[in-house]
């Protein structure tokens, strides 16, 4: 044992994001807002913050620059784009590209349900659905391909975090609010990343996803309140309670750090174990 390495260099750089630059799509509400936050609390200089809607992307940028303890300079910035279309993802890269040569970060994070019985899933809801979870991840990874590798490097990757879900894991909504076009696009998200950690991995890029539960957010509080609402989904979970926006912020920033470096193709469920402890979302 004499011989074996226990250095690991600051033990402060583990878990610092420093100047780095982030994209966050999705990023006016929800998970994509909580990860932003993060981001930035965690020391990077730039964070995109992109939806479809230029207000909610504007409103979300103030309140993230409000608060405390952000490196100098370090700001939000609002770039709306629609990125459920190529097009759209092309125009997001376009505007990113205009404030920053490289991008250090993509929170791929934009996502879409919809619940329904069985008998009345149509083409146009289930294409929406997997359009916006699972096609938008990959064209934005390859989109931003260029700004990912633009300073990384083996020791300094860049990263691409996507959101899955443990929909994805476990079997989703059944029933009235059935959600079969979720359930399928998020496991298909966990297993995309695998693929992009493979392909990407040897320009430097780190592929990981993450797979959160039940967190109180406007997409799945419908679903939470007909599930029997937060007290019931809590005393059914292993760890006793729900998500909470610093649940999402430090896994988003762990997986983001120095700390994952050799983290690729991973699917981190954040869950408190619930995923293993019931036969329905």
């Amino acid at each position: 044992m004499a011989d074996y390495d226990i250095q690991i260099g600051s033990f402060e750089s583990l878990f610092s994001l420093e100047g780095k630059v982030a994209v966050v799509t999705g990023g006016s509400r929800g998970l994509g807002l909580s990860g932003a936050a993060g981001l930035l609390k965690a020391g990077c200089s730039k964070v995109y913050i992109t939806s479809r809607k230029a207000k909610a992307c504007e409103e979300a940028c103030a309140l993230l620059n409000k608060m405390d303890g952000l490196r100098p300079g370090a700001k939000a910035i609002s770039v709306p784009a629609d990125s459920s279309t190529v097009k759209g993802i092309e125009g997001l890269v376009a505007e990113v590209s205009k404030t920053t040569d490289h991008v250090d970060i993509l929170f791929a994070n934009a996502g879409a349900t919809w619940g329904a019985p069985f008998e009345q899933h149509d083409d146009k809801a289930f294409s929406k659905v997997m359009d916006l979870n699972v096609k938008a991840v990959f064209f934005c990874a390859q989109k931003f391909q260029s700004l990912l590798t633009a300073k990384a490097t083996k020791l300094n990757p860049s990263r691409v975090i996507a959101t899955a879900s443990v929909a994805g894991i476990g079997i989703g909504s059944t029933g009235a609010n059935s959600t079969p076009a979720y359930s399928a696009s998020k496991a298909a998200v966990a297993h995309l990343i695998r693929h992009l950690a493979v392909d990407l991995g040897p320009k430097h890029i780190l592929c990981n996803a993450i797979a959160p539960g039940f967190f109180p957010t406007k997409m799945a509080n419908g679903l939470m309140e007909s599930l029997g609402g937060t007290e019931s989904l809590e005393k059914g979970n292993p760890a006793g309670r729900l998500g909470t926006p610093a649940d999402i912020a430090g896994t988003l920033v762990y997986l983001c750090g120095r700390g994952a470096g050799h983290v690729n193709g991973a699917l981190v469920q954040i869950d408190g174990g619930k995923v293993w402890a019931r036969s329905e979302l």
